[in-house]
């Protein structure tokens, strides 16, 4: 691996020459070989169009996520040459850059950019489409060249390969406020990422307010301290807290959107719920007390899954959650739910009894009993017009009808994924052994922050290389696994600032899982081409890891 970590720096060292000499010039060039790869990029016997003041952005008129688009592109060319761009809904004399809708394009989020001496044309079948055609035409230009840019005749044609790309952000164990959530959904963005998976419940932190049941945040979303480190009997004996109101919650809802990124909100029960049984006791097996938890890992203290108020309660939750949040899916969790309290509840033993389950080799009754909480709460959400996701442990006790399913699991090896797909059901690949962001990145972690302290580090080749669809499933089979996830969960990730370091670069090696086509990835290349995407991440001051460059 030592000379693609030598061709890297090489290539960094050749772009900082070249911007150095350039400085005095009047114009750069655009580099077409952006990150996420596009699927072709096709060469054109014509001039070069100018990129220079005075050039106009066009959009159809009454559409105003067309002109949000616009909007978006006019800044950030206006960060590329320092120059304003207007924009207008009518051609005007001199040049242009015309955003378009037009339906011949079948996948709704690909694009088309024809880039001629008469200037540049992005077509679309949809504002995402179009959206996602701006951000390879913001990736393409040079950061902060403050001068006029020559844009080579070519013809791109692109779409992605999954419709399905997300990212995770826990912000159960950690809050985050609103400001870096919003920096965190403009990192998907720049990585053509489209569903932000937020985890928003968790047993140390309640963080989303629901009207009906204030004792959520107001008990629920602040631990009385947190464990140092990886779980060590030591403790920091400061309270954390924080919460989104639901006004908060609909803006940060508003500006996803406005980037063509839907939010998928998760409540995770029946487990990881601790949090709100310190708020309503009578919620858990025991009804005594309970407090928000301040250590990480599984806790055996979860809902009651015998009595009939708990499936109010997720009833009225999830209502509420479904007025802030428009997405098709909704995230139940599902999973890391121990059974032991189940097992000597009478309350659940007589629920287990009344609708007739029963051990068998398969599976426990108990397991069944978790089965029954999914597939009831199921039927709520589809009578509301909403599907749910769960993590691959919604499959014990039996999988809900119309449920999606989250692989994560790795060590369970292809079951999960293959069962759910042998049945029907879509698939969304979040391996942990790949996917979870919060692992080192090397082995040495001298001068690493605090991270997970496993044998299996994450590195960004891994990544990179790895495949989501396995072998051995038939062309329609494939067709289940709709896409893929990088999670970020935060135990021991305590500022924005680390989310990003663990975040980056890795968010530009999953990007080219979720978008481009296998046959067209190379890593070598994607090292090449990644500090021209660097170079965006130091203009927008986010933090990286710099491994690569070593």
């Amino acid at each position: 691996m030592k000379h693609i970590y030598i061709i890297l720096l090489v290539s960094l060292c050749l772009v900082n020459k070249v911007y150095a000499v350039n400085e005095t010039e009047v114009r750069q060039t655009a580099n077409y070989r952006v990150i996420p790869l596009p699927q072709e990029i096709i060469p054109i016997q014509d001039s070069p169009f100018l990129l220079e003041a005075g050039v106009t952005i066009l959009y159809p008129s009454n559409n105003k996520k067309m002109q949000k688009n616009a909007q978006f592109l006019a800044n950030y060319l206006q960060v590329a040459t320092g120059k304003k761009f207007p924009i207008a809904t009518q051609s005007n004399k001199g040049s242009v850059i015309s955003l378009s809708l037009d339906k011949k394009h079948n996948n709704p989020e690909a694009y088309q950019i024809i880039i001629s001496a008469n200037g540049v044309k992005i077509t679309a079948s949809t504002e995402a489409g179009i959206f996602y055609g701006i951000q390879f035409l913001r990736k393409s230009l040079p950061v902060n060249a403050n001068t006029n840019i020559i844009l080579p005749a070519v013809e791109v044609k692109d779409y992605p390969r999954f419709s399905y790309r997300g990212a995770l952000l826990d912000v159960g164990r950690y809050f985050f406020t609103v400001d870096e959530v919003k920096t965190f959904i403009d990192m998907m963005a720049l990585h053509n990422m489209n569903r932000f998976h937020w985890h928003l419940t968790e047993d140390q932190g309640w963080r989303i307010e629901i009207k009906k049941y204030p004792k959520l945040t107001q008990i629920g979303s602040i631990r009385k301290e947190t464990v140092i480190g990886r779980n060590s009997d030591i403790y920091d004996h400061r309270p954390h807290g924080g919460f989104y109101t639901q006004k908060e919650l609909k803006e940060i809802v508003r500006y996803a959107a406005d980037r063509h990124i839907t939010i998928i909100p998760e409540v995770d029960f029946p487990g990881h719920m601790q949090a709100a049984l310190a708020s309503y006791p009578e919620l858990g097996c025991t009804n005594g007390a309970y407090e928000v938890g301040t250590r990480w890992g599984v806790s055996d203290l979860v809902l009651c899954a015998g009595q009939e108020k708990t499936y109010q309660f997720l009833e009225d939750v999830l209502t509420e959650v479904l007025d802030i949040f428009p997405s098709e899916y909704i995230h139940i969790g599902g999973d890391e739910c121990p059974k032991t309290e189940w097992e000597k509840c009478h309350k659940c033993q007589a629920r287990i009894k009344e609708i007739g389950l029963q051990s068998d080799k398969l599976h426990t009754k108990e397991e069944r009993l978790q089965s029954y909480i999914i597939t009831r709460m199921e039927r709520f959400l589809n009578a509301k017009g909403r599907k749910i996701i769960g993590w691959d442990e919604i499959l014990e006790g039996g999988l809900a009808p119309n449920a999606t399913v989250m692989y994560w699991r790795t060590w369970c090896g292809d079951k999960a994924y293959t069962e759910a797909v042998k049945q029907g059901h879509d698939v969304i690949m979040t391996p942990y052994k790949y996917m979870y962001f919060d692992h080192a990145y090397v082995s040495d972690r001298t001068n690493e922050p605090l991270c997970l302290a496993n044998l299996n580090n994450i590195t960004t080749d891994s990544i990179y290389n790895y495949e989501p669809v396995p072998a051995g499933f038939t062309t329609e089979e494939q067709k289940h696994f709709i896409g893929v996830q990088g999670n970020v969960w935060t135990e021991l990730i305590s500022t924005f600032p680390h989310v990003q370091y663990m975040s980056l670069p890795r968010f530009a090696a999953l990007s080219e899982i979720q978008w481009t086509m296998p046959e067209k990835k190379n890593y070598h290349n994607f090292l090449y081409h990644l500090p021209q995407l660097i170079q965006i991440y130091d203009n927008e001051g986010y933090e990286y890891a710099k491994h690569l460059f070593k």
